[in-house]
Formats: structure tokens, C-alpha cells, sequence
């Protein structure tokens, strides 16, 4: 048999057809890198499509071509013993010819424009909403729920996860490469645990939209309580929430936002995943003059590896994915009238029916509707109050997932977790006795202007006034948390 070149093997049609094939991986992997590059923030989905899929396209390519070579190779082999190497001929007064030129030529020029078009609209498409939440439905479905009600409902995943530069650009193309590995052999674990061990900085992301020296001063809030008794009786609380600010230029150092002035330096170590337990502080201030906290009882050697800088996360730790307790989303719905204050106990029985555990959610709906349809009979109020029962389960209970507010701590506030209490509990001590501002002295942190119902919110004090627990004394030695789980 006589030698036979590589490029006479190549001349067949399925050969041709890997070339194409390849040609067309190469161009896609070129253009999505070319975008990703260019792009304001980069997005993890993009880097599988183009170090994976692209490459992926590429050696079915090669292996059309090989394959291609081999039955061609086969065919010279029968057709004389490989005497002469067999060409493609083309010859246009054949039918035959003319009709697979035909329909390779437009066929290949096709491929190529659908691939580029597909690229770019894959590449737009990953960047989307829509690709992070829905994708992986079961997996995503707590956080796009909460994100779609969230304050930052417009701000594309990415930006927050992973913003901008060529190391974050890095680590997001491989934790979304085994993102997607763990999704599909289902080794996610139930409920997703927080707080992300990886995520960027505040200041490299949050911080390119909120302006760290804005001197925000005192925000006027009222919260509204409706008490567990007959008639759902309204107990609202309106304060001054005393945020300031952190920087000198602006405003007055002081205030929530002191903890972000950029010359004090808060450092902390927490003995649990979920950073709720912290019995150790350190404190630098503008003189660098160094401060360490600790609880009673906590003399262990602090590893640098287990100290954390505080920013923004460290209070603002759900800014877009916040599952709200069932008293509070309930506050929320007789507030704001969908569900009717009117009904007798109605605040106790809604409670009571979104703390219980369900399997699913279909039958979380069923018996929240069957349950709250028995406590009132044939009154036509509890029709819309049942739908917005169920409609908070569905915004807040994921039970695929295993996922409540039970499972995410809301650092913001102190009520249903101990969120400021964590530092400020009048236990952290330093070296010499003295203590920090403990946040169980409310004027601390927001002063207290009006409080009750009926006449005594005309009574406003702007001095603040000493809080007044709507049922009996409090013990001041107690946190909310103490009393307050969710469901009270």
C-alpha cells in the first residue's frame, strides 16, 4: 500500500465537518473571552462556557476529524488496496456534487453565525438574574426569592459576589466551576450555610455603590408591634436610629457608623460558623493604641488566622437575601391591612401556624388554609388573611431546602438574634476592667421618642425616653433574645 498523506485523509465530509466544528469552538472561545474581559465584572458561568464548553466543542471537532481520517482511510483501503490516494472531486456537472456543496457551504457559514450569536447572547444570559437564581431552581430558590424583595432587587448577582479584578476573577471561575459540579451530583448541603467563607471584601464591592464617608446622622424610624392578645392591640415605637458616621470631614465621628470609621480598626474572632458567638474584640484606634476585649472564661491564644476584620457584612450580613421571622412578616401584613387586625387573635394564630414544621410547602399552604379556616368559621375576613399567610411561608419557608429564618441570623438590630449583643453585651472586658458600650443601654444606639398607643404617642421626648417593655418589666440583665425567637 502506498503512503498516504494527512490532508488526503482529511478530504471527506465528516473530517470537514470537525474542522468546522473546531474552527467554531475557537471563535467562541475567543469571543467569550474577549467579553469577559471587557466587561465591568466578570461572572463565574461565563469561564465554564469558555474554559469548558468551548474547549469541549473543540475536541468532539478533533475527535469528528480523527474519526473521519480513519473511515476514509478504510474506504481507500477497499476501494484499490491504497494505490492511489482517492480525493473529494468536485465536479459541478455531477447532481450529487452540486447538492453537497450546497448544503455544506450554507450549512458551515451558518454554524459559525449561530455560534457567534449564541455566544453572545449565552454571555449575556449568564450575567443575568435570571441564570443565578433560576438555574439551579431547588438550589437558588431561598436566595432569588428573598433577592426579589430585597433593596438591592436591581443589583445583578455578580456585582456583589464578584465585582471586578483578575484574582476574583480567578477564584469565581472556580468555586462556580464546582458550584455547578455539586449542584448536579447534588452534594449541596441543606440549608446553604452562611456566612460565605469566600466572599470579597465590603469595601471591594459594597463600597463602589455605598459611600463609606456619606455622614448620615440620625434616620427617624417606627416599628410597629401588634401585641398577641384579642384584639391585636398596636404598640409602636418610634426612635432615632443614631447611624452618624465615621468619618471627621463629613460630620460627627460617632454613632453605628463609628465602627467603619477608617481610622479605628475592629478586629474580632468568633467561636462558631455562623459568627454568633464573638468573646474576642481588638480595638486600634487613630493613635494605634491597641485594645483587646474579652469575655469571662475566654483565655485562649487567638490564632491570626482566626481574626477577622469587621466591615459592612459583619451587621449588614443579609443585605439581599433577608428571610424574615414569622412575627415580624406577620407586624408587617396586619400593618399594612392585608391581613385584618380586627380578627380576634389573629397575630397568635398566624404565628402559630408559620412556626410549625411542614414537609413541603404544598402542604405547608394546605395546612395553614385548613388550619386558620377552622379557628374562624364562616367569617369572611380570614379569606384574605389566609392568603397572606400563605404568601409569607412561600417568601420566607423554603422546606426543600431546609431553609427559614431559623437558619440565616440577622445581625441588623437585636430582637430576634443577638446581633449587636454579640460584642455589646456589657461582658467584653479589657485587660484593665473597663468594658464596652453595651447595647442593652438603648440611647446607645437610637433614642427612643415616642412609644404605646392611643395618647401616649403624643408624648415625645427628644432626649429619648427610658423603654417601656408593652407587658411586664424586663429584667435589664436580659438581651430580647432571651425572651423574643421568632414566633414572639
Amino acid at each position: 500500500m502506498g503512503s498516504i498523506s494527512l490532508p488526503a485523509l482529511l478530504r471527506n465530509w465528516v473530517s470537514l465537518a470537525g474542522l468546522v466544528l473546531m474552527a467554531s469552538s475557537i471563535f467562541a472561545f475567543v469571543l467569550l473571552f474577549f467579553l469577559d474581559t471587557i466587561a465591568y465584572s466578570s461572572n463565574p458561568y461565563v469561564g465554564i462556557l469558555t474554559f469548558l464548553v468551548a474547549p469541549m466543542f473543540f475536541f468532539v471537532g478533533l475527535a469528528l476529524i480523527l474519526f473521519g481520517a480513519w473511515r476514509w482511510r478504510r474506504k481507500m483501503a477497499k476501494a484499490n488496496g491504497g494505490a492511489a490516494a482517492l480525493r473529494i472531486n468536485i465536479d459541478f456537472a455531477r447532481a450529487r456534487d452540486r447538492r453537497a456543496l450546497a448544503f455544506f457551504v450554507p450549512a458551515s457559514t451558518g454554524f459559525l453565525l449561530i455560534t457567534a450569536m449564541g455566544s453572545y447572547h449565552t454571555y449575556h444570559f449568564t450575567e443575568s438574574v435570571e441564570f443565578c437564581g433560576e438555574s439551579c431552581h431547588t438550589v437558588m430558590k431561598p436566595e432569588l426569592t428573598t433577592y426579589l424583595h430585597s433593596p438591592h432587587a436591581r443589583v445583578a448577582c455578580a456585582e456583589c459576589h464578584i465585582g471586578k479584578g483578575a484574582t476574583w476573577y480567578v477564584r469565581s471561575k472556580l468555586s462556580g466551576t464546582y458550584q455547578v459540579y455539586a449542584t448536579l451530583a447534588r452534594k449541596y448541603p441543606t440549608p446553604i450555610p452562611t456566612p460565605v467563607k469566600n466572599l470579597r471584601p465590603a469595601q471591594e464591592t459594597c463600597e463602589q455603590c455605598h459611600w463609606p464617608k456619606k455622614f448620615v446622622g440620625n434616620l427617624d424610624r417606627t416599628i410597629s408591634y401588634y401585641l398577641p392578645d384579642q384584639s391585636n392591640t398596636l404598640y409602636s415605637v418610634r426612635l432615632l436610629l443614631r447611624v452618624g458616621g465615621g468619618d471627621p470631614t463629613h460630620g460627627p465621628v460617632g454613632g453605628i457608623h463609628w465602627h467603619m470609621n477608617v481610622e479605628n480598626k475592629i478586629e474580632y474572632a468568633a467561636t462558631d460558623a455562623a459568627r454568633q458567638q464573638i468573646p474576642w474584640v481588638r480595638m486600634t484606634d487613630p493613635q494605634g493604641v491597641v485594645t483587646e476585649y474579652r469575655t469571662k472564661g475566654f483565655t485562649n491564644a487567638v490564632s491570626p488566622t482566626e481574626i477577622r476584620k469587621m466591615d459592612c457584612m459583619d451587621c449588614h450580613n443579609r443585605p439581599a437575601h433577608k428571610l424574615q421571622s414569622p412575627e415580624s412578616a406577620v407586624n408587617l401584613a396586619l400593618s399594612l391591612r392585608s391581613i385584618d387586625p380586627s380578627l380576634p387573635y389573629i397575630k397568635t394564630n398566624a404565628v402559630g401556624v408559620l412556626c410549625r414544621s411542614y414537609a413541603s410547602q404544598k402542604e405547608a399552604l394546605e395546612g395553614i388554609a385548613t388550619t386558620l379556616a377552622e379557628r374562624f368559621p364562616n367569617d369572611p375576613r380570614i379569606r384574605g388573611a389566609i392568603t397572606a399567610v400563605q404568601e409569607i411561608y412561600t417568601n420566607n419557608f423554603f422546606p426543600e431546602m431546609k431553609a427559614s429564618w431559623r437558619d440565616y441570623p440577622d445581625n441588623i438590630g437585636h430582637k430576634d438574634f443577638p446581633g449587636c449583643f454579640r460584642c455589646h453585651d456589657g461582658k467584653h472586658l479589657s485587660s484593665t476592667g473597663q468594658g464596652m458600650i453595651k447595647a442593652n443601654d438603648c440611647n446607645a444606639c437610637h433614642y427612643i421618642l415616642t412609644q404605646g398607643n392611643g395618647a401616649q404617642l403624643n408624648q415625645l421626648n427628644a432626649l429619648g425616653q427610658k423603654f417601656a417593655h408593652p407587658f411586664d418589666e424586663y429584667d435589664p440583665a436580659y438581651q430580647c433574645t432571651d425572651c423574643h425567637n421568632g414566633g414572639l
